[in-house]
């Protein structure tokens, strides 16, 4: 938690850098348990991934990060897309104006 806050103060746009969209700020990053917060860190550094690619990264089995990252779905913020037999998720970047 020390870590989120430092970055926070060094940067005042409130992200942990310039891979995670401002739908996963630090203080929604903060606000979801260890495990959530662990899957959606690896989505937004891979961008768009299939579930067996974040089990990759986080070392936990492809069941598990599937279960994760419809759960993020499910809470709005992580978006799915079907390519043939294979599920995509991705977080939506926001548009800046």
């Amino acid at each position: 938690m020390d870590v989120f806050i430092d970055i926070q103060k060094h940067n005042p746009r409130g992200n942990l850098d310039q891979s995670i969209p401002d739908v996963l700020d630090v203080m929604t990053l903060l606000s979801l348990p260890d495990h959530l917060r662990k899957t959606a860190v690896t989505l937004c550094k891979l961008g768009q991934a299939t579930a067996e690619e974040v089990a990759e990264q986080t070392k936990r089995a492809r069941a598990v990060e599937s279960g994760y990252l419809n759960q993020l779905m499910l809470m709005g913020y992580v978006k799915k897309e079907r390519k043939g037999r294979k599920a995509y998720f991705y977080v939506e970047k926001e548009e800046k104006e």
